[in-house]
């Protein structure tokens, strides 16, 4: 039975560019959820003078389709500048893979929603955001919606991990429906505390377990 796929597409498969992670980047981000198998990470080092994306990883969970547009989006993203990479879209990155089958197009919006995230990232880390929002508990809730729930393959909010939100002075404290010593528990806190403290008006963010 013939492939779904091109040759470029395989190619990228089988020997994807820029994988791995970076210790210590100046901007990262997660996208995708395990539950629908398809799910990456990615990681930049940008240079603070030109903003310049100068070095740039991915980790793919997924298939071949997303394997092959993580390695694609970081050789469309590396060498451009960051308002640059920001205008890649899902159909550059598709057609610089020859096309993908219909069934595996969301692949490349994936791909591209987290390299805007990783981007996103990166310019609140460093005080890059002119548009300034008062942070909410709505605007809280958005961001542990992207930190993940390995029990369940989806994320926190969805699984009705987050019991409470409280903000307060520069201070989120979130409580969390999970014992403390829960093998996963330690990993959603690292994960929800970055999430949060990259917010540009938020000093700390506590996590607290129920137990």
């Amino acid at each position: 039975m013939p492939s779904p796929y091109n040759d470029i597409v395989l190619e990228h498969f089988k020997n994807p560019r820029n994988t791995g992670r970076i210790e210590n980047p100046d901007g990262k981000a997660t996208e995708g959820s395990p539950a629908c198998g398809d799910m990456v990470s990615l990681y930049l080092m940008v240079d603070p003078e030109t903003k310049i994306i100068t070095d740039i990883k991915f980790e793919s969970y997924g298939c071949a389709s997303n394997i092959a547009t993580g390695s694609i989006i970081t050789e469309l993203a590396k060498g451009k500048t960051i308002e640059e990479a920001k205008k890649i879209t899902w159909k550059e990155a598709s057609d610089a893979l020859g096309g993908l089958p219909k069934i595996k197009a969301h692949c490349s919006v994936l791909a591209v929603e987290v390299l805007r995230s990783a981007i996103l990232n990166y310019e609140e880390k460093h005080g890059l955001i002119t548009s300034k929002e008062v942070t909410t508990e709505e605007i809280v809730r958005k961001r542990l919606k992207k930190v993940m729930n390995p029990i369940k393959g989806l994320d926190m909010v969805a699984t009705h991990l987050v019991k409470e939100i409280e903000i307060k002075d520069g201070v989120v404290r979130i409580l969390i429906d999970l014992p403390a010593d829960h093998q996963f528990a330690n990993s959603i806190k690292e994960d929800a505390i970055e999430k949060i403290e990259s917010l540009w008006d938020i000093d700390k963010a506590v996590v607290e377990f129920t137990d």
